[in-house]
């Protein structure tokens, strides 16, 4: 067995904003469909929006994973009441049996913002709903050689998130300045992209180019015990690392549900239908 895989790059796309109306434009990271690549993540979208794009609506099955570039950001659900988003904060909520809920920009903020969908397991796919407010300032980070690592789930070197998941995530926030360069090791079985939201650098064993608004999927080997990724910032750059283990199960999505099975998905429009969705 191979101890430690250098991870390259397999392919790099531009993301590009499109307008859906005159307050939101969004583009996606991670675009629907692809579950088996992608597993265990389903969607990422990057979104700029003002008050008013979406109202309160009902999810169940997986955890959204929102990361605030800019802007503030009123939350609610069902389960936890209010709360409120600032640049730098994320929010990792567990819809699992079901929820309801909202986010909005706040009055008179253009918020930008990246939310990813992460599958939940079979086993936890009606698990009790959770709510995990990750502030910035709270956040395990170092700054050391122009490289400012700030962990918001799992473990990236030898800084570990206090962050609760079912599926297995690392997500890392990377501010490093232009000559400077990181590497560390995440499993390597795990599935892995990067995206920069400024900047540009040169990723992986290969030194492939990218910059601004690039996602960049990352090569894996599920026989490898650990795996590194290397990031050289070739401009000062902020860059998202998300990497999880593959759950390998089913998935089946309609709207805001997503399950193993047909059966699954229509229980949760019943139930929805019925009033008995939060029960």
């Amino acid at each position: 067995m191979s101890k430690i895989y250098h991870r390259a790059v397999s392919s790099v796309r531009k993301v590009y904003l499109q307008q859906n109306s005159p307050i939101h434009t969004a583009g996606f990271v991670l675009e629907p469909g692809e579950w088996q690549r992608t597993d265990p993540f389903l969607i990422m979208a990057h979104d700029v929006m003002k008050k008013g794009v979406f109202g309160v609506h009902p999810h169940r099955g997986f955890e959204t994973v929102t990361y605030m570039i800019d802007g503030k950001l009123n939350h609610y659900d069902s389960k936890s009441g209010e709360g409120v988003l600032y640049p730098g904060d994320a929010q990792w909520v567990t819809t699992g049996k079901g929820v309801e809920h909202l986010e909005d920009a706040a009055p008179g903020e253009i918020v930008h913002l990246l939310q990813l969908w992460v599958n939940l397991p079979a086993k936890d796919k009606m698990t009790t709903p959770r709510y995990q407010d990750l502030r910035k300032d709270e956040m395990p980070k170092k700054i050391e050689n122009g490289v400012s690592t700030k962990v918001f789930s799992g473990t990236f070197n030898g800084l570990t998130a206090p962050t609760l998941n079912y599926a297995q995530v690392t997500m890392v926030e990377f501010k490093i300045k232009a000559g400077s360069h990181t590497i560390g090791e995440i499993p390597g079985s795990y599935n892995g992209f990067l995206y920069i939201l400024k900047g540009a650098g040169t990723f992986g064993v290969d030194n492939t180019p990218a910059k601004e608004m690039d996602v960049l999927w990352l090569t894996s080997n599920k026989d490898a015990e650990a795996s590194t990724v290397s990031i050289q910032a070739t401009e000062d750059m902020h860059v998202m690392l998300y990497a999880g283990e593959p759950l390998g199960e089913p998935v089946v999505t309609r709207g805001p549900f997503v399950m193993n099975t047909e059966e699954e998905i229509l229980k949760a429009f019943v139930d929805y239908r019925n009033g008995t969705f939060l029960d």
